[in-house]
């Protein structure tokens, strides 16, 4: 298994359509993996492979406690099963230190296909619906900021750069030290 770079934005990148997944072959199992042990690493619940610039619909989850309760969608679709939205602070690994509040479909429904290749449907509410509709976003070309005001848009773009900007001059120091 392989830790994979978190594309930050306001990263181009982040900006792609993902493509679906033709077929489910080992390659795809190891970037399941790979994208498992970066999320858990980050730390984070959600990765999209859009998000390690992996233009395809993968999403890999685990809203458990201990990380014990891994959870793979290969072309997900979502349906919303209520006009019913609710807010939810959210934050990113491609937008790292950075939460606002987002409205989200209360309950959907999700079809997917596993690391098996096979078809499966869920219901999901609460921290599931969003998270999945969360990381459905990335593989859209869309970030949670693009919800918030130009304002607030602008200061965490300017806050993520400050903060790459730091993370680079560590590594540096690091690497002189």
């Amino acid at each position: 298994m392989a830790l994979l770079p978190i594309l930050s934005f306001p990263d181009p990148r982040l900006r792609t359509i993902a493509q679906p997944v033709e077929e489910v072959t080992d390659e795809i199992r190891q970037l399941a993996a790979d994208m498992f042990e970066t999320m858990y690493e980050a730390p984070g619940i959600g990765l999209a492979a859009t998000q390690v610039d992996r233009h395809i619909q993968l999403i890999v989850m685990d809203l458990s406690e201990h990380k014990d309760q891994p959870m793979v969608f290969i072309n997900p679709k979502i349906t919303p099963l209520t006009e019913e939205t609710q807010p939810y602070e959210e934050g990113c690994l491609s937008v790292p230190q950075i939460y606002d509040k987002v409205e989200r479909a209360s309950r959907v429904k999700i079809e997917a296909i596993n690391l098996e290749g096979q078809s499966f449907t869920i219901e999901a509410d609460e921290l599931l619906a969003v998270c999945i509709q969360h990381e459905m976003d990335h593989l859209n070309g869309k970030l949670f900021v693009d919800y918030l005001s130009p304002l607030k848009r602008q200061r965490a773009r300017e806050k993520v750069e400050k903060l790459t900007r730091q993370r680079q001059k560590d590594k540096v120091a690091v690497k002189r030290g």
